[in-house]
């Protein structure tokens, strides 16, 4: 009996927040790898944000998932048979297989692991390319210096809590904006944030205001929506924005209603003379090793708290997905797809 592959496609391109009905859980048989490629089962796959936008066809910085095709996203992988003379059955990798039990990859592509260094989901988070975002996020253009206050939104997540740790470890003040009082509890009390504002409870932009008695000098933007409205108004002369995520707005099928406030955002951008940039992680590719052997180091060492939302079976991903873009995880989203 040919051996089975089971995989999530995306069936459909959604329309606002995505439905169930929008990705279909089958069945095919398990590929074989050409030259060059390796087939893996996949043990752990990542679930982020950045998914919902390869979900629809609208032009971006990456090519979409067409219908019918295996979502994309990160995972940690075991090789089970190679054309790469790189890797060997047995191998751990770090490659792009996506939601789906075995994946052909191009060894070019892959990272082999070593299963001693660290555990290996972390290889999906805060040593993968959420911790990545946030190292080269925070300090090629928050450039943090001491005094300084930085806050971040969705602060519980694996690129925010990175943000606030390392800012805390370049002096600066670390405010933590999340949604609900746990995750705001676990921002100071495991993660070291200076303060921490509930950005669901009454009264949030006078709260936050409160918690950044000084302004804010750094805001690393994750979110968009009701919590920049709050920051704005705190923003120092040079402020700087790094802008990694708007996932308020990902669900969005047109403008929300109001006056046009773009006039009000350039006269702050010329009169506090701030920065707001854009930024992909893959910018700052050069960075790859530094990023990973200082913060490699910090994790050893105990200087870095994480934390991780594990979701069991990959039948289970298009769920958890949809509660991801809810803010419904706490720290970062993984599927033991797996064991190894």
């Amino acid at each position: 009996m040919t051996q089975q592959n089971r995989r999530v496609v995306l069936a459909s391109r959604p329309v606002g927040e995505p439905k169930d009905s929008d990705f279909r859980l089958e069945s095919a048989a398990v590929p074989e790898p050409g030259p060059g490629q390796v087939l893996a089962r996949t043990l752990w796959l990542s679930l982020d944000p950045y998914m919902r936008g390869r979900m629809s066809d609208a032009k971006s910085y990456a090519k979409p998932v067409g219908i019918g095709e295996v979502m994309t996203g990160g995972t940690v992988a075991e090789v089970e048979r190679s054309n790469d003379p790189k890797f060997a059955p047995g191998d751990l990798v770090l490659g792009m297989g996506g939601w789906q039990e075995y994946a052909v990859m191009e060894g070019k592509e892959l990272r082999k692991l070593d299963p001693n260094a660290a555990p290996l989901s972390t290889h999906l988070g805060v040593l993968g390319m959420p911790g990545m975002t946030a190292y080269t996020g925070l300090l090629n253009i928050g450039q943090p210096k001491p005094g300084e206050t930085v806050a971040v939104a969705a602060a519980t997540g694996p690129v925010g809590s990175l943000v606030g740790q390392i800012a805390k470890m370049k002096g600066c003040r670390a405010v933590g904006i999340a949604g609900g009082p746990d995750k705001c509890r676990a921002l100071t009390q495991e993660f070291g944030f200076d303060a921490a504002v509930d950005h669901r409870a009454p009264g949030f932009p006078e709260k936050l205001k409160a918690a950044c008695p000084n302004g804010i000098d750094i805001y690393f933007e994750n979110v968009g929506g009701a919590v920049w409205d709050a920051v704005f108004p705190l923003l120092n002369d040079f402020a700087r924005v790094p802008v990694c995520g708007l996932i308020a707005n990902y669900n969005m099928t047109e403008l929300p209603p109001g006056p046009d406030r773009t006039p009000q955002l350039f006269r702050a951008v010329l009169t506090k003379r701030l920065t707001i940039r854009g930024f992909i992680v893959w910018d700052f590719a050069a960075q790859a090793r530094e990023f990973a052997t200082e913060v490699g180091q910090w994790l050893r060492e105990g200087r870095i708290k994480y934390r991780e939302d594990v979701v069991e079976g990959l039948e289970n991903a298009p769920q958890a997905f949809m509660g991801l873009l809810k803010g419904r995880n706490f720290g970062k989203l993984v599927v033991r797809v797996a064991g190894t």
